[in-house]
């Protein structure tokens, strides 16, 4: 195997823009290939794009600049933030061999922000990432990223080493589990600044900001409704009834309650997975039986991911979407530009959930030590985009 077929796709772009930059001769200012551009040459997602900007951002290599692009730095700066990076990386390597203070709790100001997340794989993560990189940017902090898979003991693992590290806050969005987070109750009683995202600790006052899911499936069923649907079901493939799948399922039922509908406890389908199902298998998954005899003329995912799957066993069932399925998803996981989405979904404001959470972890460590005590839950108000996916029900 080639060597280079290892090199990471991130740092190909960082060679990619340093080769560009010596050879080219740019100068102080001078603007950089855009993420467009990149993601076009290397074939690759926004998201490798923006973490190999980021990192060069960190260097001190280029400037990002919102809405205008990305420049180069002026090359003393960039000598200076290598010697600044050399000396954080001394300081950190003393620090691995006495106290377990963090650079933060002793005091410094390292200009990194923790997230931690359980994937970047949807468009609902790279929006959300690039709300959160836009408003740290703008302030002069640092973004360090870990991922928990969505198992429990990998998030503990990742709060722990983003607070050794000296994240003076951490932006965290939560894994769904039936037990809390020790290091998230532990952060709350000592004081560490930190916001949750999507999802919150019943019982436990947090910082926290989302979508109102309530209002997102309410919204879905009142389109659905008016289109003429009566036999609308509601699916989740998370193993566990989490908050955020309890307070969608919630709003779906309050909502037919208000219609005079009775709930039909078969058209609530959740505890199953279809995470590995290939087309040839399809056709033994109950999901597929269910979806191929009709049970219900429309169905309301609580993800993108799961909409799609629902889209690929309708067609494979021969059914028509929308003339014998509707399907209105949570998050569009089609397109990351909206105007091309083909899916009807409940727009969640990803980028403005991310770019309020930074600002007010921002709010929060600039109180200098001095909390007023209060937590506060945000909830926006999400909106219903009407696509190719959800129409009348065919009429027999």
């Amino acid at each position: 195997m080639n060597t280079n077929d290892r090199v990471p796709l991130y740092q190909k772009i960082q060679d990619y823009i340093r080769e560009l930059i010596d050879t080219e001769g740019l100068k102080e200012g001078e603007r950089i290939p855009t993420e467009k551009e990149l993601m076009e040459r290397f074939n690759v997602s926004k998201i490798t794009v923006v973490n190999a900007l980021t990192g060069l951002a960190n260097e001190k290599i280029i400037t990002r600049v919102p809405g205008r692009g990305s420049f180069v730095s002026d090359k003393k700066a960039a000598d200076h933030g290598a010697s600044s990076s050399a000396a954080a990386a001394s300081a950190l390597s003393a620090q691995a061999g006495g106290g377990s203070k963090s650079l933060a709790e002793g005091g410094g100001r390292t200009g990194i922000i923790g997230l931690v997340m359980p994937s970047i794989y949807d468009f609902f993560a790279i929006r959300l990432l690039d709300g959160v990189s836009t408003a740290l940017e703008e302030e002069g902090y640092r973004i360090m990223i870990l991922l928990s898979g969505g198992v429990l003991e990998k998030e503990k693992e990742a709060i722990k080493t983003l607070k050794a590290i000296g994240a003076e806050g951490l932006l965290i969005f939560p894994v769904d589990e039936e037990q809390y987070n020790e290091e998230i109750l532990a952060m709350k009683f000592t004081g560490f600044p930190f916001v949750l995202i999507d999802r919150y600790l019943p019982g436990v006052e947090t910082h926290y900001i989302a979508a109102d899911g309530r209002l997102g499936t309410s919204l879905a069923v009142e389109h659905l409704w008016e289109l003429g649907h009566r036999e609308i079901a509601i699916c989740s493939d998370s193993p566990l009834q989490t908050v955020t799948v309890q307070e969608r399922i919630e709003g779906y039922m309050s909502t037919l309650k208000t219609k005079g509908a009775l709930i039909n406890p078969a058209h609530m389908i959740t505890d199953f997975t279809v995470e590995n199902v290939n087309l040839q298998d399809m056709k033994s998954h109950p999901l597929y039986r269910y979806i191929a005899n009709q049970m219900a003329t429309a169905y309301i995912t609580l993800n993108g991911r799961l909409a799609v799957q629902i889209y690929q066993m309708a067609k494979q069932a021969g059914l028509d979407v929308p003339g014998d399925v509707s399907i209105v998803s949570f998050d569009d996981p089609t397109s990351i530009v909206e105007e091309f989405s083909s899916f009807t979904h409940i727009k969640q404001f990803e980028y403005e959930i991310g770019f309020r959470a930074a600002e007010k972890l921002i709010e929060i460590i600039q109180e200098d030590g001095k909390p007023s005590g209060k937590f506060t839950k945000t909830l926006l108000e999400p909106e219903l985009a009407v696509r190719q996916t959800s129409g009348p029900p065919r009429r027999s």
